[in-house]
Order: C-alpha cells, then structure tokens, then sequence
C-alpha cells in the first residue's frame, strides 16, 4: 500500500511540475532579460538612485549582496531586541540578544533554522515586518545570483554580470509577490488559517484549558515553501494541522517547494541559447531526486520490530494523515531543496532513513536545490565534472563555449569546500571544546552516543547549507550553538556567493570558442551520468567517515 500510494504522489507531483516547466521557465528567462521597467520598480529605482540599464561588474554585485544582506540582518536583529514595545507583539517579551542573532542570520540567509518555539516567541509584528520580509528578499536574492552566474555562460568578452538591484525588484514583485498570492488563497481553501486572533482560551471536553494560538499563517506559509525557505509559523511547522492540514494541502506544499528551482534549468538554457543544456541539468537533478526518494521510502517502509511491522511501517514521529509516503516525499522535498519544512519528525526516522535528509544536505541541495541556489551550485558541479572529463581525455576543458581554466576550477574547488569544512569543524568543536562538551552533554543533546553524534552533525549540515531542518532531540537554544550555527550560516550563504560572482564575472570576460571535435558534449545523457556521479562521489569521500560513526553504525547495529 506504502508502495502504490508513493508512486501515485510521486508521479501526480511529476506531472504538475512539468505542466509548469516550460511557461514558468521560460517567463524567467523573459523576466531577466527584459530592458522594461514596471512604473512601481522606475520609482524604486528613482529612490536608491540606481540606473536599472546600467550593468555592475562582479566585484560591484557582490558589494550589493553583501550591503543589502547586512542591512537585513542588522534591522531584523534590532526588530527582535524592540519586540516589548512593537504593536502586536502579543505581550511577549524582547527577543535574548544570542536567539535574536541566530534568528537574524537564519531568515537572511534562506535558512530558517528555528531555535526557538515561534508561536510563544514572536509576535506578530516580527513575523510579518521581520521573517516574512525576508522570507521574500533572501529567496529574490539567491535567484538573483544565479541569474548572474548563467548570465557570465552567456556573455561575450563584456565582464558585467547584470544590475543586482534590477534582478532583486523584479524577482519580488514579478515572481514571488504574485505567486505567493495565489498560493496562499489556496492554502487557505485548504484550510490553513489566516487571522490576528492571538491567543484563544478554550474549556475543554473533559473541564481544563487549552491556549490556541492563531496567526497570519496562510500568507506565511505561501513564501516558506515558494521561496524555500521553510521556517515556519508553529513549533511543530508543517506537521501541525493550521499549517498543514491534509495530505493533498501537504502535496501542493512540495510543489510549492520545487517548482521554481525545477523551472530554473529551463530559464538557464534559453538564456544560453541551448535548451538542450537546460535539459541536462534537470535529468541530472530528476534522477538523484527519483534515487534518494525511493531509498527514503523503503527504509521508512521496513522499519524492524513489532510496532513498525504492526503498522505498516516506521510511524513514530508521523502524522497519520501523511503517513509514510507522504512523509518520505515532503522530508525528500525539503532537504534536496534548502527549504528544511517538516511535516514528520526526522529524529524519529529510522537510524538510514534520517541519514537521507542529512545526505541530501550534504549533496550541496542541488536536487533541485534552493531557488537560485541549486541552479548555481549545479553549474558549479558541471564545471568541475567538465574539468574532470578533460584531464581524462587529455584536451582543454570547456563549457558552453567557455574555457575552464585555472581559475576558474579554483573558484569552483573553493565553493565545494565551503560547507564540509563548516559541517565538519562545527561538528568537532562542538565535541572537542571541553566547556561545549560538558554543556552539550548536560542540557542540549536528548540521545547520548551515535544518535547524538548525529543530532549535532545533522545540526551543523542543516546551518551549513543554509537548510534549517533538525534533528528535533537537540536543543539549540544555548550560547554556543546560537552563536555557532549563526555563523555557519552566515559563511555557508554567502562565501559560496563570493565564489559564484567571481567565477561570473571571469566568464563574462571571456570570449567564446567555436566548439569542435573535440569538445565534451554536455547535452547528452552521458555527461548528466557523469554529473551525478561527480556529485556523489564528491559527497561520500567528504563525509563518508563521519557517517560511520553516525546513522550508518546507528543503522547497522
């Protein structure tokens, strides 16, 4: 039964995203290259004084990630310290200093990593002037330099990338804002809520009392996913009923999810003027998806023991209006993407089911990856599976009429480093350190030994690649992990962008070559196996040892 309802989920998704694929593809491509300014974005443009027809080199677009970045997490940051005397904020208190900068670099930088329980945390103030805002530039912002990346494949010899604050404007009032519109009036037919009731005092069936918080969560949740940025409104985030509340809401949520980063291949070929290009990056991020689906599901589906056996599978830690199918495909969705939503517990997978969630993190989310975010770190993957290629040919590497010398493998050597050496420093310190050790032993970790072991690497993998899903047995709430996974979040984000801007900006200075006999073709389906294979070989030589001593030794004992 487990079997069936998965395909069926699987290929209903598959169909919808295909429907899209090209009409939203190619509206992207259209998007970006226009020279038409709406009257709203002339006058935006009249108020930062910026020329919207004036191209940045790549140096100029990184300044103004980096400005506008700081610039959010700074008034983010200070919104959560004045939150006692902001307007809704529900009589809740000012934000701790160590939460409100963990919480400051998680929404800015896409991740949405939750150390705290945000229906008794954050009024409604901050979500709304605070995370949501976010939820909509930090997703704009990714897309943003993706669109960079593929714009320095497409140029000749002109060593600008494109205007960062053109691509930002438009990437929110003509994508996100009206998506994200339509999106949360279907949710709310489906029955996600959307009011400013606060706190509702409720008497009980049996004579007590209950406290049931309310909130504007239709609109939030629309962003979440369509922006991939998945923190969500309550504690238990889309497992709970007012944001998630039956199983084909939980489907349109995964769709939500993926829809733009699966269309961003589509946007990348025609801007390039090869669709072909655009469909090899979509084979290769629909075959790891279809792969680490179907292995999340089986091992969910034969948990051991009595109570697995007895209900058809490992439930713990599952809605039963999900059950495992549904549970599988959104914990999937998720982590392969960087949204990091749940509507199942992860901790609660079996020992090799939680270790796929992890292992799709720590692919780099290229499948389809974040919006924006899993297109470029694709590309980067290509390059350097075409560098490969070459040297066991023996010709000179080239990509899209590019040469990929040595800087340019740099660059992207650089960027693949970025996050495992974060996961796996964070990951030791947080052991090694003997202060952290004793602290982390006596108040954060639920599951001392392996699962332990995995609870903090989970942690760091989640902050590290800008996901922002956990491990729920860890409490992440202390100075030490406020402070750490806030900078790992911070150099997981944008380090990666420094790289990707300067691998930009050294194509756009180039000129193409005539391809020739001897050009690798990258169109075929011999190179998307090739890039799946350098993506997970990539993977398992990085954090192999790690996993032996985490899930793999949990799962096999």
């Amino acid at each position: 039964m487990v079997v069936w309802l998965a395909v069926l989920q699987a290929l209903t998704l598959a169909l919808l995203l295909a429907v899209v694929h090209r009409p939203l593809g190619d509206y992207l491509a259209r998007l970006y290259l226009s020279q038409k300014d709406l009257r709203v974005e002339r006058g935006f443009y009249r108020l930062i004084g910026v020329d919207p027809r004036s191209s940045q080199t790549w140096q100029s677009y990184l300044r103004s990630v980096l400005a506008f970045s700081l610039v959010g997490v700074l008034s983010l940051y200070a919104l959560q310290r004045a939150q006692a005397i902001l307007p809704y904020s529900l009589g809740l208190p000012a934000v701790p200093a160590g939460l409100s900068f963990n919480t400051a670099a998680s929404f800015v930088t896409n991740t949405n990593w939750q150390s705290y329980s945000p229906e008794v945390t954050l009024g409604y103030s901050i979500q709304i002037l605070g995370l949501a805002v976010q939820n909509f530039v930090s997703a704009a912002v990714g897309i943003a330099v993706a669109i960079a990346l593929v714009r320095g494949f497409a140029a000749h010899r002109t060593g600008t990338i494109g205007n960062f604050w053109v691509d930002l404007t438009r990437g929110i009032l003509r994508l996100l804002l009206p998506l994200s519109i339509v999106a949360a009036i279907v949710l709310m037919v489906g029955g996600v809520i959307q009011n400013f009731n606060g706190f509702t005092d409720l008497t009980t069936l049996s004579g007590g009392t209950q406290t049931i918080p309310g909130g504007p969560v239709a609109s939030q949740e629309a962003i979440k996913e369509l922006g991939t940025n998945g923190g969500g409104f309550f504690n238990a985030n889309s497992s709970h009923p007012f944001e998630n509340p039956s199983a084909w809401t939980s489907l349109f949520q995964v769709f939500l999810m993926l829809v733009i980063p699966f269309s961003l291949p589509r946007t990348f070929g025609a801007i390039v003027g090869d669709r072909r290009q655009g469909y090899a990056i979509l084979g290769a991020m629909a075959a790891i998806f279809a792969v680490s689906l179907t292995l999340l599901t089986v091992f969910e589906s034969s948990g051991s023991g009595t109570a697995p056996q007895a209900a058809g599978g490992a439930m713990e830690g599952k809605e039963t209006r999900f059950g495992i199918a549904g549970s599988a495909l959104y914990a999937t969705a998720s982590t392969l993407s960087s949204t990091g939503a749940v509507n199942s517990m992860h901790d609660s997978f079996t020992a090799l089911g939680g270790m796929m969630p992890m292992l799709n993190m720590m692919l780099g989310e290229v499948a389809p990856g974040g919006v924006g975010s899993g297109l470029y770190g694709m590309l980067i993957l290509a390059v350097i599976t075409v560098f490969i290629a070459g040297l066991l040919v023996g010709r000179t590497p080239e990509y899209l009429g590019k040469k990929i010398g040595p800087r340019e493998i740099k660059l992207a050597s650089l960027y693949i480093l970025v996050t495992p050496s974060l996961v796996l420093a964070g990951t030791a310190l947080s052991f090694a350190i003997p202060a952290v050790r004793t602290d982390v032993e006596a108040t954060s970790i639920a599951n001392p030994g392996l699962h332990g072991l995995s609870e903090v690497l989970y942690a760091f993998t989640s902050a590290s690649n800008n996901n922002g899903s956990a491990f729920a047995g860890l409490t992440a709430d202390t100075p030490w992990f406020n402070a750490a996974l806030g900078v790992a979040m911070l150099l997981g984000r944008f380090l990666p962008i420094v790289f990707v801007l300067a691998l930009a900006g050294a194509l756009a200075g180039q000129v193409p070559v005539p391809e020739t006999s001897g050009t690798l073709p990258t169109n075929r389906p011999q190179f998307v196996g090739l890039l799946i294979g350098v993506t997970i070989i990539i993977t398992a030589l990085t954090y192999f040892p790690v996993l032996a001593l985490g899930p793999l030794a949990e799962g096999l004992q």
